[in-house]
């Protein structure tokens, strides 16, 4: 697994679908919420669908091979 990508927050937490928009994972909120239903997005390597679950700094979001972490 690649090194995550460095994704600066202002606050913490952060919603995994407001940070999916931040990190450009996702076009807008209905993509966020297209990947987190079909199951394309694991956090901390466990899959998520919620788009309001709670991340914080240091957690790894990865997406059709790409990992991010907010900072």
């Amino acid at each position: 697994m690649t090194t995550p990508s460095d994704v600066p927050i202002r606050d913490e937490p952060i919603r995994v679908g407001q940070f999916l928009k931040l990190a450009n994972l996702a076009e807008d909120g209905g993509h966020a919420r297209e990947l987190l239903e079909s199951g394309l997005v694991t956090v901390n390597g466990e899959p998520e669908y919620r788009r309001g679950a709670q991340l914080r700094r240091g957690d790894v979001v990865a997406v059709d091979g790409r990992s991010v972490r907010p900072v």
